[in-house]
């Protein structure tokens, strides 16, 4: 008995473009023609492709099948190695979307933020998923709570809608509103005041400069200059607390 590409398709469960790919890679020889031009496929070519079809199910990488068509127990258990870590960054990412669907979070908010996600800018975000690549567990876990427990949201607004050109006044107003949050939050965790490179899992000098130019990137002059009042209202409280 002898088939078309198409038959040999219909045969395998697969399609005439995958049986030319696997062509392609070598993995499956091609056949004689016909008189007329076709390719003849045999038994044999069906068996070939129907090991191969079976491992590509297993999730073996075309890469691989020719060495797993060896039967070696060794590389297919590699294979199963590779499937446990791919489930295991599907559960985490399901787990992750469930908390952002859960909490009606935004997508990209950093993972662990979900619950307190309507609390943050943009900017915020931003800085939190920088964070996250640079900061040790515990760090986080501080930022986490820092932002729980921050219930100021009409100064948060008013921040995050500062224009560029604030007066002195506007600026030196909002300073002050803000710096009371800051004191509850630098007598919490004094390192992110003064020992935060303590906490980084990176080069020190690397995320120091990294901090400094996201914070400019990422806020106008006018909300660079009232974080830099409110730091100093809440140091000198913080000093005069002794």
């Amino acid at each position: 008995m002898a088939w078309s590409t198409s038959e040999l398709a219909t045969l395998a469960g697969t399609t005439v473009n995958t049986i030319r790919h696997y062509h392609r890679l070598g993995l499956l020889e091609e056949p004689d023609r016909r008189y007329n031009g076709y390719k003849q496929y045999e038994t044999l070519d069906l068996v070939r492709l129907l090991r191969i079809r079976r491992l590509a199910e297993l999730g073996v990488p075309l890469s691989r099948i020719e060495e797993l068509s060896t039967g070696s127990p060794e590389a297919l258990h590699q294979v199963d190695v590779d499937h446990a870590a791919a489930i295991e960054r599907l559960e985490k990412a399901r787990q992750g979307i469930a908390a952002i669907l859960s909490e009606n979070a935004p997508p990209d908010t950093p993972p662990g933020f979900e619950p307190v996600a309507g609390r943050l800018s943009k900017a915020d975000r931003s800085l939190i998923h920088i964070y996250t690549q640079v900061f040790d567990d515990q760090a986080l876990a501080d930022v986490r709570q820092a932002v729980e427990n921050d219930n100021d949201d009409a100064v948060s607004a008013d921040f995050d809608a500062l224009p560029a050109d604030a007066d002195e006044g506007t600026r030196q107003n909002l300073a002050e509103k803000y710096a009371p949050s800051l004191v509850r939050t630098l007598r919490n965790y004094p390192w992110m005041d003064n020992d935060a490179m303590a906490h980084v899992s990176k080069g020190k000098s690397v995320t120091r400069q990294t901090f400094i130019d996201a914070l400019r990137e990422l806020h106008n002059e006018a909300q660079l200059d009232v974080i830099h009042r409110a730091k100093e209202l809440a140091r000198r409280q913080l000093r005069a607390e002794g």
